[in-house]
């Protein structure tokens, strides 16, 4: 499905429930080594994200290593050697962990991240939330959450070699039917 290539960047994006991470999972099912990163943090008082991330770890092969570094994506990059492909579930996890940080450190952030992507030496499938489709956020917050989301999903997609929107359980390839927006 990917085609293992130096700086393979995939991003998988869609709403909630489309099939984001069964799609992505897919995508890089032939590679021989995967590590998965959990970018969510634990919610053990709510039990329906518990059952989400239940049937996520049900779904995932026995044999790929998962790491959950939260906030911390860009450093837990740095910590995996380049050699291995990477399914990051998901950036809106990063980006909500990250909400508290001043402009100046997102973009050092931002920055980080994406220095990060461009050492890897096999696939990256990236799965992003597309927030903004429906109801605008009334909260000064889920305001924030969506700008940044949308700002880097815009900045990995200039990077990426293939990009993929999932809705309704199916996968359009953006790049393919897609026109790039000036």
């Amino acid at each position: 499905m990917v085609v293992a290539e130096p700086n393979q960047l995939v991003l998988v994006s869609g709403p909630s429930r489309g099939g984001k991470s069964r799609w992505a999972e897919h995508l890089i099912s032939q590679e021989p080594s995967v590590t998965y990163l959990a970018t969510s943090e634990s919610r053990p008082n709510d039990h329906s994200w518990q059952q989400r991330i239940d049937i996520h770890r049900q779904r995932r092969p026995e044999h790929w290593r998962l790491v959950e570094c939260g906030a911390d994506l860009a450093s837990a990059l740095n910590q995996i050697e380049p050699e291995q492909s990477l399914l990051i579930d998901s950036l809106g996890g990063f980006v909500a962990s990250n909400l508290e940080s001043t402009d100046h450190e997102w973009t050092a952030l931002c920055e980080s991240l994406c220095n990060s992507l461009q050492q890897r030496s096999r696939p990256v499938v990236i799965v992003i939330e597309e927030t903004g489709w429906g109801v605008v956020p009334a909260t000064a917050v889920g305001g924030l959450f969506r700008d940044r989301l949308g700002w880097l999903a815009q900045e990995l997609e200039r990077r990426s070699r293939q990009s993929w929107l999932v809705v309704q359980g199916r996968a359009l390839d953006l790049h393919r039917f897609g026109v790039k927006v000036p």
